[in-house]
């Protein structure tokens, strides 16, 4: 059976891995590009397959953050698919955005009916084999793909809220849930912003965007900008009025 990363990534796999693990070594932000384009059919598959009272765009946009985060906490030394790890990364993404908004998900028939097929096929190889099964064994009895079967797993509360006050275990006063919620790593809050960042920039114009890099990255002064530019003081002055403006706009819209 294909599987969805077949279906939603036909990339060669060796460069992807290469591409991955040159990434988890130099964390070359080009790099990091390279792998958003390869793998964001793959998110934008998952996005789709949900709906439940938010945008498309929306939804797309959170699948978007949730591979980044996949891209960024992957690591290929571990020898498991990036697909298998990235695809509860994103599916936990899109949760978390219906349980804040307080919608329900509404999953997909052919994943009820596979997680509960999951569901019966690993009570049997527990049996069978004296040890929790690995998600490749439940795959093969299912006739499913291993990523198949990962976000069927990921689907079983999708469509029910849990509560952070449930104990983790049935004993009174055991630990709850919400004390086992990690926190919020900086990393990805600012790999968050820096996709918001790319998309209000991906409005203004290459001589805008030069510009702005010029005066806030290279730290030059206006009279700088333009030997470097070949334009007058004036002129890039009013190339950073006019980009401010746009972003100043485009943030007021989206908020």
């Amino acid at each position: 059976m294909t599987s969805l990363a077949d279906r939603a990534v036909p990339t060669d796999r060796a460069e992807a891995t290469r591409l991955l693990e040159r990434y988890y070594r130099d964390r070359a932000p080009v790099d990091r590009d390279a792998l958003v384009v390869r793998f964001l059919p793959l998110a934008m598959h998952l996005a789709h397959r949900y709906h439940g009272g938010t945008e498309r765009d929306d939804l797309e946009q959170v699948a978007s953050i949730g591979l980044l985060k996949a891209l960024d906490r992957f690591d290929p030394q571990r020898g498991i698919a990036f697909t298998s790890f990235a695809v509860p990364t994103i599916l936990g993404e899109i949760k978390r955005h219906f349980r804040d908004h307080g919608w329900s998900i509404r999953v997909p028939r052919e994943l009820q009916e596979l997680a509960l097929r999951v569901d019966r096929t690993n009570d049997q190889l527990t049996a069978e084999l004296g040890r929790a099964p690995r998600p490749d064994e439940v795959a093969q009895r299912c006739g499913a793909s291993v990523e198949q079967v990962l976000e069927a797993r990921a689907t079983v509360t999708a469509h029910r809220p849990d509560s952070l006050d449930r104990p983790v275990h049935e004993d009174e006063g055991d630990e709850a849930v919400g004390q086992l919620v990690p926190h919020e790593d900086p990393g990805f809050v600012r790999a968050e912003q820096a996709a918001d960042l790319e998309l209000l920039l991906s409005e203004l114009t290459a001589q805008q965007r030069t510009v702005l890099h010029l005066r806030f990255q290279e730290d030059l002064v206006q009279r700088e900008i333009a030997a470097r530019m070949g334009l007058s003081q004036m002129q890039v002055s009013r190339l950073i009025s006019g980009a401010i403006g746009v972003l100043a706009d485009r943030g007021r819209r989206v908020r």
